[in-house]
């Protein structure tokens, strides 16, 4: 319970953490110092000053003791005032208060203990009556010396300059460590902001490998493994387009001989067959061509939707739509659309009834696609993005493509940053909800 509190309070990001690790040792250094000067070179100092006050008001004491006619007290108290800073009276026949006095300044501390040492008699120490003074009142045997003496004698300004400098030198530090830190993580920012659009499907034409040597060699990996991906893709494109183009020819010699042909049994069986594969065959192109060289674009997603369900309704889904707010989303329009109409036409496929809800949430967009028919086995809801999974084993087009509708829908949501999840529909059938970043 104490260390999630701990973790709680400890700060998340990378330049806070850095800055931490940083100062967390400067503070206890800066503490440490402050203590040992406090208990150390503060109190020795008060206290040398202390007795250097208590010594010159024993001098006096002995001077009036050894001259106590009238006239001398009057040059010895003349002496203090003009040399050590004092102003001194003298109450005849007035006494202190018998009652113990415990101090709780420093200051008056110090001067106590030093009272104590060299003049060796009763005293009563004021530190509040007047204001940068302190008054010392001391019991001699026919009255009371009166003594007002200033606080710039019992306090050294070097507490306040020793103070000044650490937490002068502390800030200076602070800032100095913030503005190298944040250089430090500004080249990690960018690749991680990087790697997001690369995520997203943007481009990041400007990042190129800076900073320290670890996150340069982070940067170039990251360069390395975009280009060799996005090769990759190119290639299998590039593949499967050539194919799609060898295999069409044929198929297409093959419809127009039948055409022409007479019409003799198990001939349209084969048109049938032709046709299944030309389906198939343009799945499976959909499938390696993916996101394409689309660029992202600006895009309303109303409209994007509207059309996308008007399609779906001319060919016969009834459907309700409802966009709640006019919604602009960085998207690869065809690919998107793709997706779009590859969930919505499996929903109509199955259902009676599909409802479409679209919206922001905070920094992302969902769109939810429900329907009323039979959905999908809790069990089977992730095998259906699997390439080529079917729940119906058939290979029948008119029951269904070729398996590869939901995979082409996530891989398009993922290369858009988001994702796809499956779940059971509030109206009984299938709910498929898109989340995308804005």
């Amino acid at each position: 319970m104490i260390s999630a509190f701990i973790k709680d309070l400890l700060p998340k990001s990378l330049l806070g953490r850095s800055l931490m690790i940083i100062v967390m040792p400067l503070v206890i250094l800066q503490v440490i110092a402050g203590l040992i000067f406090y208990e150390s070179h503060w109190h020795k100092v008060s206290l040398t000053l202390s007795r250097s006050v208590a010594g010159d008001i024993a001098t006096v004491i002995d001077l009036m003791r050894n001259n106590p006619d009238k006239k001398s007290q009057d040059w010895i108290f003349d002496l203090p005032a003009k040399n050590m800073g004092m102003l001194m009276s003298f109450r005849e026949g007035e006494n202190l208060p018998s009652v113990g006095t415990v101090y709780s300044g420093k200051i008056e501390q110090a001067l106590a203990k030093a009272m104590r040492e060299t003049v060796q008699r009763p005293f009563y120490i004021d530190a509040d009556s007047i204001e940068r003074h302190v008054v010392i009142d001391v019991q001699l045997s026919e009255g009371v010396l009166h003594v007002i003496t200033s606080r710039k004698r019992l306090f050294s300004t070097t507490t306040y300059v020793f103070i000044l400098w650490l937490v002068g030198s502390s800030l200076i530090l602070f800032a100095v460590a913030t503005i190298f830190m944040r250089n430090q993580v500004k080249p990690i920012r960018r690749l991680a902001e990087a790697a997001d659009n690369f995520g997203k499907g943007r481009d990041a034409p400007k990042f190129k490998p800076e900073g320290a040597t670890e996150v340069r060699q982070a940067a170039t990996a990251f360069i390395a493994m975009r280009d060799r991906i996005a090769r990759q893709i190119s290639q299998r494109t590039k593949m499967l387009a050539g194919v799609s183009h060898d295999l069409r020819t044929p198929l297409t010699r093959m419809k127009l001989q039948l055409e022409m042909a007479s019409d003799k049994a198990g001939l349209s069986d084969l048109k049938e067959d032709i046709v299944e594969m030309e389906h198939m065959l343009e799945g499976y192109l959909a499938f390696a061509r993916g996101e394409g060289g689309e660029k992202p674009v600006d895009t309303n997603l109303g409209d994007l939707l509207t059309m996308v369900v008007s399609q779906a309704r001319r060919k016969g889904g009834t459907i309700d739509f409802h966009v709640e707010s006019d919604i602009t989303v960085p998207l690869r329009p065809k690919v998107f659309r793709r997706c779009l109409t590859n969930l919505i036409d499996n929903a109509t496929r199955y259902a009676q009834h599909v409802s479409i809800r679209a919206g922001q949430r905070g920094d992302s967009v969902d769109i939810t696609i429900e329907d009323d028919g039979p959905g999908i086995p809790e069990e089977n809801r992730e095998d259906v993005f699997k390439p080529f999974f079917r729940l119906d084993e058939s290979r029948n087009p008119g029951t269904g493509g070729v398996g590869l509708g939901m995979t082409i829908a996530r891989d398009v949501v993922r290369g858009h940053g988001g994702d796809i999840e499956l779940d059971k529909s509030p109206i009984g059938g299938l709910r498929a909800r898109i989340k995308l970043p804005l």
